[in-house]
């Protein structure tokens, strides 16, 4: 919530910010694999719970074009293509080892 709140600004509603950082950290460890605890995941779920709060929230604040974000020293990249969706990709990507796959599906072929 407070690397949210450091790259989303002053002025951003705390009950909104708060909701939205929780359930963008539940929504990744409901992807949880088996056996994988969030202290598991180390730095990558807190890095990757902030993209996907911040692809949730910059739609509608202003922050489109933001690309990349930093979790050690914060920085913030952004570029003029809007690119909404790419956080969200890019946090998935970093909690990928610690993911169920839910991109595959068996389908039955009448033959």
């Amino acid at each position: 919530m407070e690397l949210v709140s450091a790259l989303y600004g002053p002025g951003t509603d705390e009950v909104v910010l708060r909701t939205v950082c929780a359930g963008a950290r539940a929504a990744l460890e409901r992807r949880l694999k088996d056996g994988v605890t969030a202290e598991q995941c180390g730095e990558a779920l807190p890095l990757a719970a902030a993209w996907l709060a911040m692809d949730w929230l910059r739609g509608g604040g202003g922050m489109d074009g933001i690309t990349a974000l930093s979790a050690g020293d914060i920085s913030v990249r952004r570029d003029g293509s809007g690119g909404s969706g790419r956080l969200a990709e890019r946090a998935l990507a970093v909690m990928a080892p610690f993911l169920r796959d839910e991109d595959f599906a068996f389908r039955g072929v009448r033959g």
